[in-house]
């Protein structure tokens, strides 16, 4: 087991557990912030207690993932100093200033207004209160911006030059708006909304399977579904878009994500497979199911565009295949899947209305248990794009330009096997009074309470009644 006396691998299994766990969490607070600034504008705007309820039913989910996102975020960052030293030495003037943005401008904006949220409901007004809400939500947004821009310049660095092993920024706009930008936060965005309302339909479609609630969680369920009508195509199309990007940028990765070993001849396409059995050592597919032609035509839109393959490149320079291969895949498995029963949902909405109504929505036994299914499914595409991500990247640690082997501190391996055997236990202990939290809120499901008062613009205006004048004895 010559893996426990290396110290880089190591600190990558342990940077990449880190950030596996730490990603469960921040995008449905992303997505749910949004999601509660709607229904409590919804309330503002009506007055209507349905809405205030959904907004106080769905803060606890999001009270949980923001507290374990923050407790598993932390460690990451302080990673930079301890396991990848010389990566944050060389590159500091950069990733130094964009995670310092990512803490000041937006966790700190976040944080701030998360307790008028949460307990400022009977003491600022209604208006101020919303205010609160959308601060929250876009302090979370804008948290997802700054940690992609760093994400996403150590996947296409722009706007610097390596300079006696230092990263010099030449062009501060270039660096933080990179070619991978758009793409990659536009697809991680989304899917922090579809991850949100895939959650927020299959709570509700749990509800629904047990009667329970009908009248409450019939409406949620509905809204989730309508809206994931249109955000699921559109992270497909993002995620397809991306695809030429990397054709131009991470062609390496491009061929690992597709095991496209060799680079297709002029006026001959490309094959896609669909599944296979990578060999990286025999630099060949032991097996492979394709489709003639279309990796060209899904990366190029032409039958016999060229698409560039591992062989092309020096196996040091190869990222590992089995990893991006059958991880890709699973994401798209995933995500065609919460598209496809989205569609069908609102077949039967628009189709058989006197069937989803409130009194019979229960009888959908087959369909509710989908969207159940459709937790663990659209969690398992995000960790699955996320791994692509990441491992598609290797074994560059800042694409092109300075190696993973290059940045990892010199640590005793022992020292990071015990601090990542301590993580593990750590986090599965919060991970765990996590979700126990979460099941004992949906045992006891949504609360009644009275709303606070809303007062109208002429209730503010009146003058307020005169007290009684007390005389001499009380009278």
């Amino acid at each position: 087991m010559d893996w426990l006396q290396n110290p880089e691998f190591l600190s990558r299994i342990q940077f990449g557990f880190n950030a596996m766990f730490h990603i469960l969490w921040p995008p449905l607070t992303i997505g749910l912030a949004l999601v509660l600034f709607g229904l409590e504008a919804a309330w503002v705007k009506t007055r209507q207690p349905f809405y205030f309820h959904q907004v106080k039913f769905w803060t606890k989910l999001f009270l949980i993932n923001f507290g374990v996102g923050v407790i598993s975020g932390v460690p990451m960052e302080f990673a930079f100093g301890t396991n990848w030293a010389p990566f944050s030495t060389a590159s500091g003037d950069f990733m130094g200033n964009i995670l310092g943005f990512e803490t000041a401008m937006a966790f700190m904006l976040e944080a701030g207004f998360l307790g008028v949220m949460l307990f400022g409901w009977e003491r600022v007004g209604p208006k101020m209160h919303l205010f609160a809400t959308a601060m929250v939500a876009f302090g979370s947004s804008l948290s997802a911006f700054w940690i992609m821009v760093a994400n996403s310049w150590m996947q296409t660095p722009a706007g610097v030059k390596l300079v006696d092993g230092k990263f010099v920024i030449t062009n501060w706009l270039h660096a933080v708006f990179n070619p991978d930008l758009p793409y990659g936060f536009g697809h991680m965005f989304v899917a922090c909304i579809e991850l949100s309302l895939v959650v927020m339909a299959g709570v509700s479609a749990y509800y629904l399977s047990k009667r329970r609630n009908t009248g409450f969680f019939q409406p949620a369920f509905k809204w989730a579904v309508i809206a994931l009508v249109l955000v699921a195509p559109l992270q497909i199309f993002i995620g397809d878009s991306a695809g030429a990007l990397l054709a131009r940028t991470q062609p390496a990765k491009l061929a690992a994500i597709e095991a496209h070993w060799h680079t297709n001849q002029p006026g001959v396409g490309a094959p896609w497979a669909l599944l296979a059995w990578p060999n990286q050592a025999k630099q060949k597919n032991d097996w492979a199911l394709t489709i003639p032609d279309g990796l060209s035509m899904i990366v190029t839109k032409t039958m016999t565009g060229k698409v560039v393959g591992l062989t092309h490149f020096k196996p040091d320079d190869q990222p590992p295949v089995w990893i991006p291969f059958y991880a890709f895949r699973v994401m798209v498995a995933a995500g065609v899947f919460v598209a496809l029963l989205a569609l069908w949902t609102v077949w039967l909405l628009w189709r058989q209305r006197e069937r989803m109504s409130p009194a019979r929505i229960g009888e959908n036994k087959w369909l509710l248990r989908g969207w159940m299914l459709g937790i663990p499914a659209i969690y398992a595409a995000l960790e699955a794009g996320w791994m692509t991500r990441e491992v598609g990247r290797q074994p560059w640690i800042v694409y092109g330009m300075m190696k993973t082997s290059a940045g990892a501190s010199k640590l005793p391996a022992d020292v990071v096997l015990w601090s990542l055997l301590l993580f593990m236990l750590f986090y599965g202990v919060i991970g765990f009074a996590a979700l126990k939290f979460m099941a004992r809120v949906l045992r006891r499901g949504p609360g009644f309470e009275t709303p606070p008062a809303i007062a109208t613009r002429h209730e503010r205006a009146a003058p307020a009644p005169a007290k009684p004048a007390i005389t001499q004895g009380g009278h």
